[in-house]
């Protein structure tokens, strides 16, 4: 049975798994050989190519979920994301990022892109017609991500990847936050989708990782940088990711469910003065999102009143963790200000609307009571 017709869950199981000919062992063999036999050989094999066993079985499952033709796994969702962009981007090309952007990526773009004479601009919004205004003669891609971190800002996948092909130029995204569970952005005509495997791919807070999904020409492409800057993951590290992600379909449905109600009843209470999630139908992007989304997504985000201060909040909560990261099968919160956008001046914060009270929130599996509970003796207790 071909891998696009197998079920969501059915591909987390079963596709992209060694078999285990020798032992019959019901999960895959970890091949953690970093010298393999080069004669006869139809495959030259060695780790910094991305093509040891555990590597390429791995990317067949990733493809598989994100409906593209082949994958790459790397060591982080910045090495995914950076090898991208230098694979396509040249001295004297430039590229269109949305406004609304990981934190990580907007300080990589600033402080390395000047250095290769790499021109770049970031649209004023994520309308589609914001990109349009940032097309430049020499664009050669445009990159997006939706939803966006931490605002949660849906973007018109369709309409942009419409746009840049009138334009003859490739777009990508960071499909993080949604994961291909929730959204496939190829079937809407992106030709590059990347990930921080890290996140909810891994789903246990134990791994870092980063994968990009595309056609086997662009992922050949991307190769062809790649075996040169050394951002492979270890087998080690890839086989227990693909030992996660055998319950990605159960894990990120369960924290979708639990983000919705979570984002509902926070909506309603005295102490939060927005909340920033696309299942809302208050979010201004809503019908897009739901037109585009097979779920909302586990995470979102909310600012505390004025009369809540955001660290002593997070101190006193006794279940939910403040974290440095997201998409673990245990709730976490962070300020997004003194974390994921803290490379960020003030006034880029301000700009892009991330205040001092922002809270995102990843949503886990635990009971939703206990979840409410925890966030209400926080904002209670003296």
């Amino acid at each position: 049975m071909k891998d696009s017709k197998l079920g969501t869950n059915t591909i987390c199981t079963h596709v992209g798994e060694i078999k285990d000919e020798q032992f019959k062992g019901a999960v895959s063999p970890i091949y953690m050989s970093t010298s393999y036999e080069f004669l006869d050989v139809d495959l030259k094999r060695y780790p910094r190519y991305f093509n040891t066993p555990n590597q390429t079985h791995l990317a067949q499952k990733i493809a598989a979920l994100e409906h593209t033709e082949a994958a790459l796994i790397f060591s982080s969702g910045m090495a995914a994301l950076s090898h991208m962009f230098l694979a396509f981007l040249k001295s004297g090309d430039h590229i269109v990022l949305q406004n609304t952007i990981y934190g990580g990526t907007l300080n990589f773009v600033k402080e390395e892109f000047s250095k290769l004479n790499i021109q770049y601009t970031f649209t004023d919004g994520y309308e589609v017609k914001d990109f349009k205004n940032a097309i430049q003669p020499n664009t050669k891609l445009i990159h997006i991500e939706t939803p966006s971190n931490p605002l949660l800002t849906v973007t018109d996948i369709k309409g942009v990847a419409s746009l840049a092909k009138k334009h003859n130029i490739l777009t990508s995204i960071d499909n993080t936050f949604a994961s291909p569970i929730n959204q496939t952005p190829m079937d809407f005509g992106v030709d590059i989708v990347m990930h921080s495997a890290t996140k909810y791919l891994g789903g246990h807070s134990d791994i870092s990782a980063g994968a990009i999904a595309s056609s086997q020409k662009h992922i050949d492409t991307i190769w062809n940088t790649s075996k040169n800057f050394g951002g492979n993951l270890s087998d080690q590290t890839v086989w227990l990711l693909e030992r996660s992600m055998k319950t990605l379909g159960l894990r990120v449905k369960a924290q979708t469910k639990n983000a919705l109600k979570m984002a509902k009843w926070l909506n309603k209470q005295s102490f939060v003065d927005k909340v920033y999630y696309p299942g809302l139908k208050t979010h201004p992007q809503y019908k897009l999102a739901k037109s585009q989304m097979k779920g909302f997504g586990a995470m979102l985000s909310f600012e505390l009143t004025k009369e809540f201060e955001s660290l002593d909040f997070q101190k006193k909560l006794k279940l939910i963790k403040s974290s440095m990261s997201l998409a673990g099968v245990e709730s976490t919160l962070l300020s997004p200000a003194l974390t994921s956008h803290s490379l960020l001046t003030e006034a880029e914060r301000k700009k892009t609307g991330i205040s001092d009270r922002l809270i995102r929130f990843s949503v886990g599996i635990e009971d939703i009571a206990d979840l409410k509970q925890d966030i209400l003796q926080a904002v209670t207790s003296k």
